[in-house]
Order: C-alpha cells, then sequence, then structure tokens
C-alpha cells in the first residue's frame, strides 16, 4: 500500500486531487476507519487491552490525514459504527435489535462529526493537538444531547487500567481522554514524518520533533500526576458493607417477583447481621443496597417497610435503600432512602439524571411504531434536583445512581457537597450477562481516581464491588450470585485539580478545537484567494 506524503506546514488546507483508486484499493480507508472503531471497542473492559486506543487513533489519523470533510465525515461515521455497534450491543439484549441499532447509528453521527473536523484540522501544523481537541468536543457535545447526552464510550472509560489513568485527577475525563487521543494520534505522526525523510533524504528535524513530542508529552503527564494518585485515610478510615441480593430472572422481566428481589436483599442483610455476631465478619459502619432492590415503595406499602426495617434493626447500623416511589400522582421516582435502626427512613436522594428510553419514553406515541417495548415503561419517572450526600454514621457518602456515573456533573457534584466517599447503587440485571456491567465498572474506578474517594458499586444481580481511591479494585462479586461485601476504605476531604476547576479543562479543550478548525478555516479562505489557486 502506498500513500501521498503531504508536508504538514503544506501551505493550503485544499486536498489535492486524489488519484482514482479502483477495486479493493478503493476500500482500504473505509476498512481502517472501520477497524480503528473496533480497535477502540477491544480497549474497553472486560478486556484489560486499554493500549489498542493507541493504534487505533493512529489508524484513524491514518485514514482521515488530508481528506476532504466531507470524506472525513464519511470515515468518520464507519469508525463511530466499528466502535459503537459492538460497545452498545448490551442496549438491544431484551428489546431488539432496532434500539440498539438505532442508538448506535445516531451517536455514530457524533464521531462522524469528530471526523470532518480531524480531516480539516489534519494540514495544519502540530494537527495531533488540534485532532485530539476536535474528538473532546465532539465527546461533550454526545455527552449533553439529545435527551440530555449519551457520554457512555468516552475514551477516558477504556483507561481504567492503563498508564494514562492518573490524568483523571489532573482534569478529569475530558484531559484523560485527550491524552490518549493525543499520543495515538502523535504515533501516526511520528511515522509519516518517518516515512517522509525516507522518501525525501531531509531530516524533517522541526516537524519530527513536535510528532514526537505529541507522544512524550501525554506519558510524562501521567508519570507527573501519580502523586495526585492517593489512597491514604485522610479522614480516617470507615467500613462498609454492599449488599447484592440477586434477582429471580434476568432480563426485563427481572423484577417480575418485585417481592423476591426485596426479600433477597432482606435476607442477605439479615445473614450479614449472623455472620457479624459470630464474629465472621467485621460489623459494619453502615450498608449500602443497590438500585432497585424495592421495587415495591415502602412509603405505600406496609409489609414492604416492615420487612426493610426488621433488616436495618437487625444489622444495627444505617442502610441505604434503592427504591421506587410511586406518588398517587405525578411521575415515579428513582429513590434512595436513608434507614436509621432507630427512626426508619429519615432522608432521601431522588436519581437527577433519568434514563431516556428506559425509565422516561421521549416522543412515546413516534417510538412506539418502532418498538412496542416502550409500553413496559407505562409510568415515566421525573428527576430529581438536589445533590445526593447522606450522613451515614459521620460518614458522608456521595451518591450517584447508575446511569449517572456516566455524567461528569453528577459524581462531582457529591464531592464539592463534602462527601467522603461515593455510591453508585445500580441494577444491571436488565441487561444479563453482558458487558454492560463492566464497562460501568470501569466508570467507577475512573471516578475513584478522579476525585481521589473510594468507590462502593453494591449491584442488584454484580458486579458489585469496592473500589480504593487509586482505582484498585479490592472486592467484587460474581454476577447473579447472592453475595455480601465487607472492606474497610479510607475516606477523603482533599480536593483533586479535576475536582477543583469542574468543567474548565473540557471548555479549554473545546477552545483548542474551534481554535484549530477556525485556523483551518483561515487557511483555506487565503489559499482561495491567492493567485493561481
Amino acid at each position: 500500500m502506498s500513500t501521498t506524503i503531504t508536508p504538514v506546514d503544506a501551505p493550503g488546507p485544499a486536498a489535492a486531487p486524489e488519484p482514482g483508486p479502483s477495486g479493493l484499493r478503493r476500500l482500504v480507508r473505509p476498512g481502517a476507519a472501520v477497524l480503528s472503531g473496533v480497535l477502540l471497542f477491544l480497549s474497553f473492559p472486560p478486556r484489560p487491552l486499554w493500549w489498542l486506543a493507541l493504534p487505533a487513533f493512529g489508524l484513524l489519523g491514518w485514514t482521515l490525514h488530508g481528506r476532504r470533510p466531507r470524506a472525513g465525515f464519511g470515515l468518520g461515521y464507519l469508525a463511530g459504527l466499528g466502535f459503537l455497534l459492538p460497545l452498545l450491543i448490551w442496549t438491544g439484549s431484551e428489546v431488539g435489535r432496532f434500539p440498539w441499532i438505532a442508538l448506535s447509528a445516531i451517536e455514530a453521527l457524533f464521531i462522524a462529526a469528530a471526523g470532518l473536523g480531524i480531516a480539516v484540522v489534519s494540514r495544519l501544523p502540530g494537527w495531533p493537538v488540534f485532532a485530539a481537541a476536535v474528538w473532546i468536543l465532539a465527546e461533550a457535545a454526545r455527552a449533553r444531547a439529545p435527551f440530555g447526552g449519551f457520554p457512555w464510550g468516552k475514551i477516558a472509560f477504556g483507561q481504567a487500567d492503563g498508564v494514562f489513568l492518573p490524568l483523571a485527577a489532573v482534569g478529569g475525563t475530558p484531559v484523560l481522554g485527550f491524552a490518549v487521543a493525543l499520543c495515538g494520534f502523535g504515533l501516526y505522526e511520528v511515522i509519516r514524518q518517518v516515512n517522509a525523510y525516507r522518501a525525501t533524504g531531509v531530516v524533517p528535524r522541526g516537524p519530527l520533533a513536535a510528532a514526537a513530542l505529541t507522544v512524550l508529552v501525554p506519558v510524562t503527564g501521567a508519570l507527573a500526576a501519580l502523586p495526585l494518585v492517593d489512597d491514604s485515610a485522610e479522614d480516617g478510615t470507615a467500613t462498609v458493607a454492599a449488599v447484592q441480593g440477586n434477582v429471580p430472572r434476568l432480563g426485563l422481566d427481572f423484577n417480575a417477583q418485585r417481592r423476591a428481589v426485596l426479600d433477597n436483599h432482606v435476607a442477605r442483610t439479615k445473614e450479614l447481621a449472623e455472620d457479624v455476631a459470630e464474629k465472621r465478619k467485621p460489623q459494619p459502619d453502615f450498608v449500602l443496597w443497590p438500585e432497585n432492590s424495592s421495587d415495591i415503595d415502602p412509603y405505600a406499602n406496609l409489609d414492604a417497610a416492615e420487612a426493610i426495617d426488621g433488616a436495618v434493626r437487625k444489622i444495627g447500623v444505617p442502610t441505604v435503600i434503592g427504591a421506587v416511589i410511586a406518588p398517587e400522582t405525578g411521575k415515579l421516582r428513582n429513590t434512595l432512602i436513608e434507614w436509621d435502626p432507630a427512626k426508619g427512613p429519615v432522608t432521601t436522594y431522588d436519581k437527577r439524571h433519568v434514563q431516556p428510553f428506559g425509565e422516561y419514553i421521549p416522543m412515546r406515541s413516534f417510538v412506539r411504531i418502532f418498538n412496542s417495548n416502550v409500553d413496559r415503561v407505562s409510568r415515566d419517572f421525573g428527576p430529581g434536583n438536589k445533590v445526593g450526600v447522606f450522613d451515614l454514621a459521620g460518614t458522608k457518602v456521595g451518591l450517584a445512581t447508575c446511569y449517572e456515573a456516566a455524567f461528569d456533573w453528577a459524581v462531582r457534584d457529591t464531592v464539592t457537597h463534602g462527601a467522603q466517599l461515593i455510591s453508585v447503587p445500580s441494577n444491571n440485571a436488565t441487561f444479563g450477562r453482558s458487558e454492560m456491567t463492566y464497562q460501568q465498572l470501569a466508570m467507577s474506578r475512573v471516578r475513584a481516581v478522579e476525585h481521589s474517594r473510594s468507590v462502593v458499586v453494591p449491584v442488584t444481580s454484580g458486579v458489585s464491588a469496592i473500589i480504593r481511591p487509586d482505582g484498585e479494585i479490592v472486592a467484587e462479586t460474581k454476577m447473579f450470585t447472592p453475595d455480601v461485601l465487607v472492606e474497610k476504605v479510607p475516606l477523603r476531604s482533599s480536593l483533586t485539580p479535576a475536582t477543583r476547576m469542574g468543567t474548565l479543562p473540557e471548555a479549554l479543550l473545546v477552545g483548542v478545537a474551534v481554535a484549530g478548525l477556525g485556523w483551518s478555516a483561515v487557511r483555506s479562505v487565503r489559499a482561495r484567494r491567492s493567485p493561481g489557486a
């Protein structure tokens, strides 16, 4: 395969006419675009292949470099499909192929837009910096629209085992994702400059040095950020228990026997109390149940309240219950309840970012045309409006319910409101034994490093886990297996740079992307106006 080498500092951004490929050669770049997306998918959990993101971006850089904007859009879309179709296959595990394919096709449009932008900036000096920033611009947009955004598949969430992870503490998921993309694009640029030397015999010292820096700076930055990854117990420790009661069946009908789900969590909690009494397990300071551990409203059903109260009294410590609250009028609430052994329910947190097409159905009558499963959600959930931080036996615990863990603001809010530990109660039973639970667990590991907090992930059916502030999993369950995790974890109150700065790093990277796109546009206009353009 041969490629035309275009100097990085070429005066005009307009692409030169390309030779007309024929036969299989016509498919080389589209195939490379798809392959780059597949490599990105393979870099995500449960596979510990985080490093595949680097050749993925390198290959994407080769695919898009010097292309016209329209070609960049199409190639970017192919890369998006190669990435998101396998990554999001779990979304159709119980509702059919259409929702999975539709979601992947829509979300891939953001990657298509990134492909267009990368193609546009690829002729600028130092283009890997602008290209990586354009990728983060697309991720920022995807995390906000439509319907509140869908940040699943941010590059940062595939790096829980990677060398770049400490950068999450520097500037959150945007800086972590930018570093990975920059290093990948930089690797391609190094190869491109070496090939230019071989073709011309002239050493491109400046461009080659700049390309090398785009590889070295992210790696050096990650090493320099290591001191920010600290799991020392600034505020002492807490012994926490995470209960995984399990569900009677998989899929959308996981709660068909709603009382069985509640009874499972009650039984596991009482067993824990017996283990504590017999000194087989340490006494926890508080207990965390998963999201939807009681799909029966304990405020409206006395028998459910009595079952929960009996379990909490037996363990004798504050317990967080995940419940579905059904008021007489209005929308349902996905609620976490702090249940005190002496006082009963004392405070609540309503999930603030409810899941479109899962907890509520936008455009219900239109969507029903394509999939009747929307009517399984017969009554929409509504969002809460306050940050969730519970004081559990003197420990301030921040709450981000399941889907919320994917959103930067939803987790950060709890820490800036004083959380010393983060809990991510979840219910993944709907998605069976798919990779979804491992993808979500990786998010929690990144959040642990980002905010330097222990993170506890109680899940109805697994994988439940307890994570230290350095991202290490110290205890986890198997899927669809009743279990209880009890661990002593460090409590912390200091704030990382990422927590302090919030959206500022992302805004700066978006600014870099916009600057690159603007610069390229100016160069294009000047080139057209120049004599002999």
